[in-house]
């Protein structure tokens, strides 16, 4: 199942400011993509398969393997859907690059996961602001294979949909900690399983080195911690093993928000430009 076009109509003029539009499916669901915009996924693929050999977690590397997406073309969303419901029960959903927090969070509760329609132009192929379907497809979807993964990311969404707006800010750190820029010990090593950094070469290579802050995972820590979308990431956080997010859905996630907030942020490692607002939310960063 996938957004409606009408629906995905009314997204797109919230996310005309971003620069890409969604591009709409056909009466029987097809979205035809251009020459150009298939090679740019190729190149893409291409990419991050060699950049990702030995960093990523085995939990993607299944997941990848189960969805079988295609090299030279980009995929259409019901094949992708036919793996994650057979997987965990997920689907993905159509919209444009930001979408509204609400429609964020009843995604997510609902297990379906948000999509951008678009690829990126060749001229912004190692970074853009807006969410695009590789990031979503390549970067997040073989991740959601995973029960674990897939069962924390619905409770998100489950809690999203009832928290106030302050609130919301709070659990987007725990998102960007996590789902966008997470890694994780194995004993393989340490290994990346966050779809921000599985999605972008410099942040691949830049979040197993010795350069950035690494952290054992607490959840109130990682919501406290403020972050920047267009910077390499300064600290990330470490689970000790996947199944910790599955645990961490069946705690009191709203509680440890109600702590991060009596706490406070902590002090920023960058130089302050924004944090998300309560109005809209990436589709995912």
């Amino acid at each position: 199942m996938t957004t409606s076009t009408s629906r995905l109509s009314e997204l797109s003029e919230f996310a005309s400011k971003t620069g890409y539009r969604a591009r709409l499916p056909d009466e029987r669901g097809h979205i035809a993509y251009s020459d150009t915009e298939h090679a740019t996924w190729q190149a893409l693929m291409q990419r991050q398969l060699g950049m990702i050999e030995g960093r990523v977690c085995q939990q993607y590397l299944d997941g990848l393997e189960r969805l079988a997406l295609p090299e030279s073309r980009i995929p259409q969303l019901g094949e992708v859907d036919r793996v994650l419901q057979a997987a965990t029960g997920w689907q993905t959903a159509q919209v444009p690059a930001l979408i509204p927090f609400d429609t964020f969070f009843d995604l997510l509760a609902n297990r379906r996961f948000p999509v951008a329609t678009f690829i990126r132009t060749p001229e912004e192929m190692d970074y853009l602001k807006e969410p695009d379907i590789f990031h979503e497809i390549f970067g997040h979807c073989p991740m959601l294979t995973d029960p674990s993964f897939a069962e924390f990311t619905a409770t998100y969404g489950r809690l999203g949909k009832a928290a106030t707006p302050k609130e919301r800010v709070y659990l987007a750190r725990l998102y960007w900690m996590t789902v966008e820029f997470g890694l994780v010990d194995t004993p393989a090593g340490r290994r990346i399983y966050g779809g921000g950094i599985i999605s972008s070469p410099k942040e691949t290579l830049h979040s197993l080195s010795d350069v950035p802050v690494h952290r054992p995972f607490d959840p109130v820590d990682a919501l406290r911690t403020p972050y920047r979308i267009d910077i390499l990431q300064p600290l990330y956080y470490v689970l000790d093993d996947l199944t910790t997010l599955h645990d961490l859905s069946r705690q009191d996630i709203m509680g440890m928000v109600h702590r991060a907030m009596a706490l406070g942020l902590f002090e920023p490692r960058f130089e302050p430009r924004f944090e998300p607002a309560s109005s809209s939310a990436r589709a995912s960063a």
